[in-house]
């Protein structure tokens, strides 16, 4: 079944002479289940690309279709309704906020969207002990290896349920052996739950993992593989 259904979809900035073109014509498919690699040079508009897949961001023309509802018709407000329930997001800076702990930080998503506080506290705790915190839920950020603080990340991206997971450069500040550890508790959890999962990454070991690898060039798709 096809989750993404992505039809010549272009972002450009600005206008005349300071106009730039990020993305030209992007078409694909994104079916439901599988794990995705972008992949290509800085500036190839990888980024870009997640943003809208995202709906972080509007496109200038084209389409996103999610389960077949181009969510762009939708209003802001629907919009981030959809966004928070449908789509978890990691960045490579995880955004932790310092002062709560970490079940705390996983707790949030799920108390901003009024879920009931000990069904919060409960959904948190399973996903911490999903990613191998289950010693570390009273720590905060600042008590955390870099490698515990993503796991966090990853763990908070996923307190409603999304059905996509899009994670942008997930392991660009960690050494070798985290990044490898993340790698394999994402392809954990992505076969347990059920993830679509699209990775925006410059290491060559996650994007052999995936099961696809889209090459961007200039805004465009270059390959896939």
């Amino acid at each position: 079944m096809i989750l993404l259904e992505i039809q010549d979809l272009c972002k450009t900035y600005g206008s005349g002479s300071n106009r730039l073109e990020v993305l030209s014509g992007i078409h694909l498919d994104l079916q439901a289940g599988t794990t995705t690699a972008l992949v290509g040079a800085s500036g190839a508009g990888k980024s870009t690309l997640m943003h809208l897949l995202g709906a972080l961001d509007r496109p200038t023309s084209g389409t996103v279709r999610f389960r077949g509802e181009d969510i762009f018709k939708k209003n802001e407000r629907q919009l981030a309704a959809f966004r928070n329930k449908s789509i978890g997001f990691v960045f490579q800076f995880h955004h932790l906020l310092p002062e709560f702990t970490a079940l705390e930080n996983v707790m949030m998503p799920a108390l901003i969207a009024r879920m009931p506080r000990p069904k919060a506290y409960e959904t948190a705790e399973a996903l911490l002990e999903d990613v191998g915190l289950a010693e570390r839920m009273t720590h905060r950020p600042g008590e955390l290896s870099g490698g515990e603080q993503q796991r966090v990340a990853i763990a908070r991206a996923l307190a409603l349920g999304p059905e996509l997971l899009l994670a942008d450069e997930p392991t660009g500040n960690l050494d070798m052996k985290t990044s490898d550890g993340i790698h394999a508790m994402l392809a954990d959890l992505q076969i347990r739950k059920g993830l679509t999962l699209v990775v925006v990454t410059h290491n060559e070991k996650l994007a052999a993992a995936m099961g696809t690898t889209i090459h961007l060039l200039d805004g465009r798709v270059e390959k896939t593989t």
